[in-house]
């Protein structure tokens, strides 16, 4: 995998990506037994909370204490659902990327494509950094506060009595552990479908690079054209595969920042819990604005496309070949243009949108509550 190495790494540690080099059938089935138990710790936590919810909250307080790491935990569990039922799907969409024609011959389209990709693995690092510091802030702060009053770290009910020291543990520890698995989930699927975005655009200035190539060496310009086409329904068939995961996170990530908005006015700015609250909106705002500043991205880098085609020596080339240059400008007047749900267009107005909505919900909850 010569691509989004480094997104691939994390999506084999959270078990939803079997490790090339393991051929063997007793591996495959230890990676096997791997992956139901990362599906089982995280379903059992975000279930507990669904249940502490349905059978325990009698207050709006209670509520917003569980509700918003329960959306984290179920948004986790379906972008795992997404990733191990679209495997294949992801195959197929890098090995487009490895083949003709959006394959990079020549040294300066190979190092397009190496710069785009380095640029993936270095806002993944730093997410992932960022959203790790995240769990580790909320888990030690648990420690030192709930571990020694014999309180777990987040509200959840269980179908036994955790009194006992031993059970106790056991139920702390599938806390912290279903946390940090959820946490890599989602840094998985984010990098993953940000990096396919991040790699259509790679690929329209792989494509321009081409296009200016084409005075000199004709031939390139019957391959623009399959490229372009190409791209085209590479961006398309990203959109279809990853559409469920993606409106999942647009309606989490609203619901979400409407209450910790609504936490943030409840709590102490000097406490501990301000500090945890604040660190995880910014991941969740970090986590909506990737999705939405790379399909800004796409639609802008499709647009230029018309731009930096007029810039070519139109009038060296034949009759044949204008033909072709005028079928790619055609194209792009009708911008690749990423959404959610198919609906609401992936871009900066749907997040500046989302914010609103999300300020406008933590006002009618306000309201409510006095």
């Amino acid at each position: 995998m010569n691509i989004l190495m480094f997104t691939f790494k994390v999506l084999t540690i959270c078990g939803c990506w079997l490790p090339i080099s393991w051929t063997s059938r007793y591996k495959r089935i230890i990676y096997h037994v791997y992956t139901i138990s990362i599906i089982f710790l995280t379903n059992t936590f975000m279930l507990s909370q669904l249940m502490d919810i349905v059978f325990t909250v009698n207050n709006t307080d209670d509520f917003t204490d569980n509700f918003y790491v329960m959306l984290a935990m179920f948004v986790s569990c379906c972008k795992m659902f997404s990733l191990l039922k679209n495997r294949n799907n992801i195959a197929m969409l890098i090995n487009i990327l490895m083949e003709k024609p959006c394959k990079p011959i020549e040294h300066d389209e190979i190092e397009i494509r190496q710069k785009f990709d380095k640029f993936v693995q270095t806002n993944t690092l730093y997410y992932a950094i960022l959203v790790e510091l995240t769990c580790a802030f909320a888990l030690t702060t648990s420690y030192f506060r709930d571990y020694r009053k014999q309180r777990l770290a987040f509200r959840a009910w269980l179908p036994f009595n955790y009194s006992s020291p031993m059970l106790f543990q056991i139920a702390f520890l599938h806390q912290f552990t279903s946390l940090i698995i959820g946490s890599i989930l989602h840094i998985a699927c984010d990098s993953l479908i940000c990096g396919l975005l991040v790699h259509i655009c790679s690929q329209i200035e792989i494509l321009e690079c081409h296009l200016r190539k084409v005075v000199n060496k004709p031939h390139f310009l019957r391959e623009c054209v399959t490229q372009h086409i190409y791209i085209s329904k590479f961006a398309f068939m990203v959109n279809q595969k990853f559409k469920l995961t993606i409106t999942i996170q647009f309606i989490v990530s609203t619901l979400v920042v409407c209450f910790n908005l609504y936490q943030m006015t409840q709590t102490s700015m000097l406490s501990a819990k301000y500090i945890q609250i604040v660190l995880y909106m910014l991941c969740m705002l970090i986590q909506i604005s990737f999705y939405c500043w790379y399909g800004n991205e796409v639609k802008l880098k499709s647009q230029q496309l018309i731009s930096n085609a007029f810039e070519i020596e139109w009038f060296t080339l034949d009759h044949n070949m204008q033909k072709n240059l005028l079928m790619i400008m055609t194209r792009s007047t009708i911008p690749i243009q990423l959404s959610s749900a198919l609906v609401i267009p992936m871009n900066l107005e749907s997040f500046v949108g989302l914010l609103k909505t999300s300020y406008s919900a933590y006002n009618i909850l306000q309201q409510m509550r006095d």
